[in-house]
């Protein structure tokens, strides 16, 4: 473990928490959208990261992650579940996807707007010095918008895998045969206990490694 420092610390979470938040008020507004009023009702259609904040998972483990794990977790953290009643969906099937996938699109779509600005700002208006260092505000500026990208764009990514809890074994679940429904039944209640067995033994590498170059060769372009 080496020196940490404080205020890039402070940035990362405050991302991190603004990322959590974002992916689960998508959840909430689309399962309204589509008729269940479940999660609206109580208050989570909303950006306040009080309404999504898992002491654990948005906290706890994130920090202790981000100070032990040199190079960086894959499991960045999470928030509490949106609470959903697919029996109040209209159109299940379209429901179903659209609620698993929305928080992933709002991870994009900030990655995306995040990626935007840091070529605006860095690179076409001349903000950062002629010998590659940044001074003052544009340092902090700097890392906000760097984690912006990767964690946003991490966090997309990370759902889109098919193992529960995760978003994208909901979407696989909604084109699963009815014969494989028992399954994944049984999948699902283990899901997450392989998927942290999985996480530990960086299986996960083989995917972010490559993501992560692809990003970092965005920035360059």
């Amino acid at each position: 473990m080496g020196e940490i420092d404080v205020g890039e610390l402070i940035i990362y979470m405050v991302v991190l928490i603004f990322a959590i938040s974002a992916h689960e008020a998508a959840h909430a507004w689309t399962s309204s959208y589509f008729g269940d009023d479940t999660a609206r009702l109580l208050g989570r259609v909303t950006l306040n990261p009080v309404s999504h904040t898992d002491p654990i998972g948005t906290l706890l483990i994130p920090i202790f992650g981000y100070i032990f794990a040199g190079s960086g977790p894959i499991l960045i953290g999470w928030g509490r579940p949106t609470p959903v009643n697919p029996l109040r969906w209209r159109n299940k099937n379209v429901a179903n996807v659209m609620v698993s996938i929305a928080g992933i699109l709002v991870n994009t779509f900030i990655a995306i707007c995040a990626l935007i600005i840091i070529k605006v700002i860095f690179q076409y208006t001349g903000l950062m010095n002629p010998d590659g260092a940044l001074a003052g505000v544009e340092q902090p500026l700097k890392i906000l918008l760097l984690n912006t990208l990767f964690l946003n764009a991490s966090l997309a990514l990370f759902n889109l895998l098919p193992f529960p809890p995760l978003d994208g074994s909901k979407v696989l679940e909604t084109f699963l045969p009815s014969s494989w429904q028992s399954i994944y039944a049984v999948f699902e209640q283990y899901g997450f206990i392989i998927l942290i067995v999985l996480i530990n033994l960086r299986v996960f590498d083989a995917i972010f490694a490559p993501f992560h170059v692809m990003v970092r060769y965005l920035l360059q372009l």
